[in-house]
């Protein structure tokens, strides 16, 4: 069983700061990709930045240049720094990693973290 157990979240004024981490924790698994999606009250989860399988990175284009995704491959961690926050950021946050998992044979899962709550007041 692969988890992924974040942290960071909180309340933050317009133009602050935050750092979200995402630890994926288990036994037996290598990760494929890995990134940061967030949903917003009343609108549909997206994605808002995140490592493909080949390293490169995407960003949502509204947090271009605001938010920074980078990764410890020692620790299979990933952490999104957000500066400059908006109120357009607040959101519940959560982590994605799509592993493969040799516990049982090679098998692809999608696995989701339990979400932080982002709030940015004006």
């Amino acid at each position: 069983q692969v988890q992924l157990v974040e942290s960071g979240g909180g309340l933050v004024q317009a133009g602050g700061s935050l750092r979200l981490s995402c630890a994926a924790t288990g036994t037996a698994f290598s990760i494929n990709t890995m990134g940061w999606h967030r949903q917003a009250p009343g609108k549909q989860r997206e994605l808002v930045a995140g490592f493909t399988t080949t390293g490169t990175t995407n960003y949502l284009d509204s947090v271009k240049g605001r938010f920074t995704i980078s990764r410890d491959n020692a620790r299979d961690t990933v952490y999104l720094q957000m500066n400059s926050l908006e109120p357009e950021d607040t959101g519940v946050y959560y982590c994605n990693a799509g592993v493969i998992q040799y516990s049982q044979g090679a098998r692809y899962l999608e696995v989701w973290g339990q979400g932080t709550l982002v709030t940015v007041s004006s």
